[in-house]
């Protein structure tokens, strides 16, 4: 079963899919670094920095003369509706803001040429009720046109094995049945129970295990490795590493002093780690959120092991360009329970 990737960056869909058996025939994004990344990790060097207007004119023809294509995947960029309600569904599908969402438009252009049997997308979970559920609206009535099932629904990560409290909106339409999202698991990962075993304080990039894994998750994130990059420690000012200190396990801002309160540089975003809980949104920033026992922010390799990337997954650049890459990734673990249950309906 083949797939192609749009909008990919380093490749958390994909691997997603991989793990399943699906095989990534080309993965595209305007991002230079994510695909950098994309192919350090993989075999077969597929992914291409490029736009996807250019890719859908220039490069997708060959492809699908090449490979029958049977899924598209990726989190294309949503922006914005006019507010105009109109009555009719042809006018209602018109009404999104074109220039802003050409990329949406692009990604929906992509599935109409190649037909697959399923298409997903991902996306923040503030678009169903954005302008009073017009982009659901858009999306259902755009796909279903072209002889789309689409099924929707706000998935939080750490319900499927990431540790990891990440809701996000996934559509997923077949051209055959109509998708049933699959169960919650029983059992949620800790932020503890994903990263404890990783060296604490190592101002080296490239490390050695200090201890055996503990859990079974630490063991499917290790895969058999006996070393782990991008584990560089962020080195803080003794100032900052003091006001880290007064924020307890799973406290936040005001868990400091009143006076700090109102400091722009100690905003609602700071706040700790709670070492018996998921751990909250790794975004690509990553300044405000720390260690649930260290006092730093965590490295990239323990914001890859929240976002259930593999130790074995390598990410290139600089650190900055290293925790966007991760922070922008849509969970890999999440990405397979999902591939699983859109392969039933494939057989």
């Amino acid at each position: 079963m083949k797939i192609i990737d749009l909008f990919s960056g380093v490749g958390g869909l994909s691997l997603g899919f991989e793990m399943e058996g699906f095989e990534s025939v080309v993965a595209i994004d305007f991002w230079d670094d994510a695909i950098k990344t994309y192919n350090h990790n993989r075999k077969d060097k597929v992914g291409i920095s490029m736009d996807v207007t250019k890719f859908n004119d220039e490069l997708l023809p060959n492809i699908i003369k090449e490979h029958k294509i049977d899924g598209i995947i990726g989190g294309p960029p949503c922006q914005g509706f006019s507010t105009a309600r109109l009555s009719n569904a042809t006018e209602k599908i018109g009404k999104i803001n074109e220039s802003r969402n050409h990329l949406y438009l692009e990604f929906f252009r992509t599935v109409d040429i190649v037909r697959p049997k399923f298409f997903l997308i991902e996306n923040v979970r503030g678009l169903v009720s954005a302008n009073k559920g017009a982009f659901v609206e858009d999306i259902t009535e755009r796909f279903g046109g072209i002889g789309y099932n689409v099924s929707y629904k706000i998935l939080n990560a750490s319900d499927y094995g990431v540790p990891q409290n990440r809701q996000r909106v996934f559509f997923i339409g077949l051209l055959e049945g109509v998708f049933e999202f699959p169960e919650k698991f029983d059992y949620k990962v800790s932020s503890k129970e994903a990263i404890m075993d990783l060296i604490q304080s190592n101002e080296d990039d490239i490390q050695k295990y200090s201890t055996p894994s503990t859990n079974e998750y630490q063991k499917l994130m290790r895969n058999g490795k006996k070393t782990v990059k991008n584990h560089e420690v962020t080195i803080h000012n003794e100032q900052t590493t003091n006001v880290i200190s007064m924020v307890p396990n799973g406290g936040n801002i005001k868990s400091l002093p009143p006076e700090y309160w109102n400091i722009r540089k100690y905003n609602k975003a700071f706040q700790r780690m709670n070492s018996v809980l998921p751990s909250n949104t790794i975004d690509t920033g990553h300044r405000n959120y720390f260690h649930y026992e260290a006092n730093r922010i965590p490295t990239a390799r323990e914001s890859a092991r929240i976002q259930s990337f593999p130790d074995s997954f390598e990410f290139l650049g600089t650190k900055g360009s290293q925790y966007k890459q991760i922070g922008n990734a849509v969970p890999p673990l999440l990405a397979k329970v999902l591939a699983q249950k859109i392969k039933s309906y494939l057989k």
